[in-house]
């Protein structure tokens, strides 16, 4: 198989001058914890180890620390018969995840390798089975912690959500289950409203009046949880415990690592397009205005929007 290139960010380094580093999460089938923590210490390098019951990290590695579990609510939340039942049942239909440190982007080439790997051990993905879900979770550090820094890359894929899942659709398993539920219309509307230099306050008020979920492909609770607490408080969101993280939260991405097209850089496109677009001021200029001109008006049979969307971004050369 041909990996998917994993070219630099936009903007590869933080406002200090560090490389920006990004953690991912991957769900996976057909393997249990302790056959991927010792498949990671075959080919990362490093020492595999039972943390707690069934849970397994994996330390020393080429790209630091991994940790490895069933990922199931069950797992933290109940105890006893009741936690085992959920394991046992689970098995069938919950992921395997794979957690790592945040990674530079040689990191995040050998983690591909690996990805690679398990594929070939006999790792499943979402397409395996119509009751697998199975996403890639990415979490690109933030560029810096000026407001435009966090509300260009959200206005970006709000715009283009759409058009993403029409033309790079994702499994129609997670399309039914509500892990990656599109933004809110009006979520969508009110962020193009407010535009590319509203201050983050306003932003993150208009986000929290419309969604505290972080069931969408891009969760920003983390995030603003992280640079505004006064605003928005872990505990208010739903859908699962938030994190504060200097990172975006990219959920829409698909595992499908039987799959031997598929690649951890095929996934990883999809977020490079949202930073292409956030930085080229004109373009997504161009973008906010054709998605207004589409979304206006009465549209009984639909509007012109991922098609219009399409043609700009072809013009601009990024797909």
């Amino acid at each position: 198989m041909t990996q998917a290139p994993l070219p630099p960010l936009p903007r590869p380094l933080t406002a200090v001058g560090e490389p920006r580093r990004t953690g991912v999460e991957i769900e996976l089938g057909g393997l249990a914890e302790e056959q991927v923590a010792r498949l990671a210490a075959t080919h990362l390098g490093g020492q595999a180890r039972r943390a707690t019951g069934e849970d397994w990290e994996v330390t020393g590695t080429r790209i630091g620390a991994l940790k490895v579990y069933l990922d199931i609510f069950l797992r933290k939340h109940a105890d006893g018969a009741l936690k085992t039942l959920g394991l046992k049942i689970g098995r069938e239909v919950i992921p395997v995840e794979i957690v790592t440190d945040p990674l530079n982007l040689e990191e995040l080439r050998v983690l591909s390798q690996f990805i690679e790997r398990l594929r070939k051990e006999g790792a499943e993905g979402t397409s395996a089975s119509v009751l697998y879900g199975f996403g890639l979770h990415l979490n690109p550090e933030i560029a810096g912690t000026a407001d435009a820094d966090i509300v260009r890359p959200l206005l970006a894929f709000a715009l283009i959500e759409e058009w993403m899942h029409e033309t790079w659709p994702i499994e129609r398993t997670r399309e039914l289950l509500p892990f990656t539920a599109p933004y809110p219309r009006k979520l969508v509307a009110e962020l193009v409203r407010l535009g590319p230099d509203a201050p983050l306050a306003e932003v993150i008020a208009a986000y929290r009046a419309q969604t505290l979920s972080r069931n969408h492909g891009l969760d920003m609770l983390p995030v603003f949880t992280h640079l505004r607490p006064d605003l928005i408080a872990p505990d208010e969101g739903t859908g699962g415990t938030i994190h504060p993280r200097p990172a975006f939260h990219f959920r829409l991405p698909d595992c499908r690592i039987d799959d031997p097209d598929w690649s951890l850089g095929a996934e990883w496109r999809r977020w490079w397009l949202v930073e292409a677009i956030t930085e080229r001021p004109e373009l997504l200029e161009t973008v906010r205005q054709g998605w207004t001109e589409s979304k206006a008006g009465l549209h009984l049979l639909g509007d012109d929007w991922v098609a219009r969307c399409d043609a700009i971004l072809k013009r601009a050369g990024l797909v």
